[in-house]
């Protein structure tokens, strides 16, 4: 199994508060995205990282973990479709691959619940009330499968918030790879990474797995940061009164 964590971004929403990439915010002494790097090497996962946005200090925060650096100079140009693009000979035609945010704080219970995932194309969401009321890009599903998405969803369409992670099996490599393709020789370089399963979900079945009862944040603004340190703190006073 192989995964690829997207972190060339400039993240413009929260870079105006901080001086380094939002990926390498710290949450109990260690940087989100080495956090996610360790989780999965642990998981005996390939992992790759796609860097662009303050490269180096990505690079320099990896420089001893056993992970593919892929760079993508035209970060400010591209949207992460094209991060990906600069990925590709990571991808293998049989071998799931799991893909993600750098920016997402996630740990081994969600991680358990991907890998037990067996459908063909499956992406995280979260279906709690606050998520769908509040959240920042939302699906719209009838059985698991997703049949609207966007940022401007109406209310009444939504059933999820999208948390930034997926799995693709070997079976749907071929539609995977060949939506990339397609998307990339149309010039659509601005559109997302996810954009590729959301257009197969037109003709192919691309699923949800809901963790509603789990913690997960994406973090785009301080406040989300926060949100995490806040629970981390709680989760600590927890373990402390037991």
């Amino acid at each position: 199994m192989k995964a690829i964590i997207m972190a060339a971004g400039v993240g413009s929403r929260i870079s105006r508060n901080i001086d380094k990439p939002k990926c390498l915010l710290e949450i109990e002494g260690i940087s989100i995205i080495r956090k996610t790097v360790e989780m999965l090497l642990a998981n005996n996962i390939k992992v790759a990282v796609v860097v662009g946005y303050l490269h180096n200090q990505i690079e320099n925060e990896l420089k001893e973990h056993e992970v593919e650096i892929y760079y993508n100079p035209f970060f400010r140009a591209t949207n992460s479709l094209g991060s990906l693009w600069f990925a590709k000979e990571f991808i293998q035609d049989d071998e799931e691959l799991l893909l993600m945010n750098a920016d997402v704080f996630w740990e081994q219970d969600i991680l358990n619940i991907l890998l037990s995932e067996e459908k063909e194309a499956v992406l995280l969401a979260d279906s709690s009330s606050v998520r769908v009321r509040d959240g920042d890009y939302f699906f719209g599903c009838k059985d698991n499968k997703i049949v609207k998405y966007g940022k401007d969803l109406a209310m009444e369409l939504r059933t999820h918030e999208y948390v930034g992670i997926c799995k693709v099996k070997p079976s749907f490599m071929p539609a995977f790879k060949s939506m990339m393709n397609k998307l990339i020789e149309e010039e659509k370089y601005n559109y997302w990474w996810e954009d590729i399963l959301y257009q197969c979900s037109a003709t192919e079945n691309v699923y949800v797995r809901d963790v509603y009862n789990y913690f997960w944040a994406e973090v785009d603004f301080i406040e989300d940061y926060e949100r995490i340190m806040g629970y981390v703190w709680k989760r600590k006073q927890d373990k402390y009164y037991i």
